[in-house]
């Protein structure tokens, strides 16, 4: 027996064929199930989409208060830039406390959607609280208790994404749940300058809208999404994995290819928990999940948060403080239009180049807004780099830690990059509030621009190996 190619320009198959010796007869080769799989049409499961619509909710919550809080503490309470600093690394770092450990309860239950749920309710909760706050420490902590609830879903709500999400698809299944998200982190800005312009001072009713939109988000995920457990979802991938390949083999080789039962499935899912009490820290030792970490820590370092980009751009143009709002909203738009194209491209590129060349977008930002240029132009493309920031950053991220973590610790190693990412934004934030008060605005900028040049040219070398290391996952 030999192997033969069909010939390109006149037969009938680029198929390899098998021809048997002395009778004419070809019979196609079995194809890899590999190539089977990445050959199925990308399918949108009705999971993800619910999920999209949770946190659809939720941002309209979160981002019509997030959008006014710079204003609302340096203008209407009169606050410094470092106190600003302050409250806001506790907006980007205070779920670090709790991502891995939310992470970890989460497959240690085997239900992240009753993780999740918390998760929304504190945030809820929260909101009730900017009714009556007024100062600084009572805002730090409402920030804290917001942050904390962010910190306690995020894992689980990504976990379960991953579940529901074909694998070859699954950057892109993140992409359109951060495009749902961001059409709320759009909305809610916008109402916010509704708000604003009808109401001049109307920070309370803002506040009380926030917490409706919240109240309809928690009721929407009970509602709409279903309890997925990972132990079951393993089972069915490694399940649905043989069956390709045993629909590709031969009659006889095929009977071998058990597929597990049910039984076997619920065993497999208590065998692979993580037992209580033991975190396992090994996770951290993964070749490409720890260089993913390394590499995201270094950059979220010289991340500093949207509210600073904001206000540079409002100290150097001077416009009105209604449209503070509007900054959002564009940089929420810009993330609308690229979260899928950034997906597709990191499913196709490599997950690791794009999340580099994220940064790379955030470090033109940068240079943008410390650039003596005034007038619209030079601001909406400051927006528009930074939408291309997280839509390259945001869902990648998960993504790729999703594909470098094991199995049965999915939502523990999403945590894991989640925290680090958390705890260095904070301390980026914190510290560039008392380098704008030390230096000016558009100094510190540039300082902080110099340093990301470097670290994007250096985590690009360190992400090599987690990209190998998630091409052979």
């Amino acid at each position: 027996m030999y192997l033969s190619m069909a010939d390109r320009k006149g037969g009938a198959t680029d198929e390899p064929v098998e021809e048997s010796a002395g009778t004419g007869i070809q019979a196609p080769v079995p194809v890899k199930a590999t190539t089977r799989r990445s050959l199925r049409p990308f399918r949108l499961s009705p999971v993800i989409l619910s999920l999209g619509v949770v946190s659809m909710l939720t941002d309209v919550s979160s981002e019509s208060v997030a959008a006014i809080l710079p204003l609302y503490l340096t203008g209407f309470l009169g606050l410094s830039t470092i106190a600003f600093g302050i409250i806001d690394g506790i907006n980007q770092g205070a779920s670090a406390l709790v991502r891995i450990a939310a992470g970890w309860a989460s497959d240690r239950m085997g239900h992240p959607k009753r993780i999740a749920i918390a998760g929304y309710g504190l945030s809820m909760l929260a909101r009730v609280g900017f009714l009556f706050a007024g100062g600084f420490w009572s805002i730090a902590g409402l920030i804290a208790g917001d942050r904390i609830g962010k910190g306690i879903r995020t894992a689980p709500r990504d976990a379960l994404i991953t579940m529901s999400a074909q694998p070859e698809h699954l950057a892109r299944h993140f992409g359109i749940h951060r495009m749902l998200d961001n059409i709320g982190a759009a909305l809610g800005p916008l109402l916010a300058f509704f708000i604003l312009m009808l109401i001049p001072n109307g920070y309370a009713t803002v506040f009380v809208v926030s917490l409706a939109f919240a109240v309809i988000g928690v009721v929407a995920l009970v509602l709409l999404v279903p309890d997925l457990r990972p132990g079951t979802w393993a089972g069915r991938n490694a399940g649905r994995q043989r069956a390709e390949v045993a629909a590709d083999m031969p009659s006889g080789a095929a009977v071998a290819a058990d597929m597990p039962s049910g039984a076997a499935a619920q065993r497999a899912e208590k065998a692979t928990r993580p037992a209580l009490l033991v975190f396992r820290w090994s996770l951290f030792r993964e070749p490409g999940l720890g260089r993913l970490l390394v590499a995201a820590g270094l950059l979220g370092l010289l991340t500093v948060g949207d509210g600073f980009i904001y206000l540079v751009l409002q100290d150097r143009d001077a416009f009105a403080v209604q449209w503070f709002p509007l900054l959002y909203v564009g940089t929420n738009v810009a993330f609308l239009l690229f979260a899928i194209p950034m997906g597709r491209l990191a499913d196709r590129w490599g997950r690791g180049r794009v999340f580099v060349a994220g940064h790379a977008a955030l470090l033109v930002c940068y240079l943008l807004a410390a650039a003596p240029l005034t007038g619209l132009g030079p601001t909406l493309a400051c927006l528009a780099l930074l939408g291309i920031f997280y839509a390259a950053t945001d869902g990648v991220l998960a993504a790729l830690a999703s594909r470098l973590a094991p199995a049965h610790l999915l939502a523990t190693g999403i945590g894991a990059a989640q925290t680090v990412v958390a705890l260095s934004r904070m301390a980026a934030s914190a510290l560039f509030g008392v380098l704008w008060f030390a230096v000016g605005p558009s100094t510190a900028m540039v300082i902080v621009s110099s340093a990301l040049a470097v670290a994007v040219a250096v985590s690009a070398v360190i992400l090599r190996g987690a990209t190998k290391q998630e091409a052979a996952a």
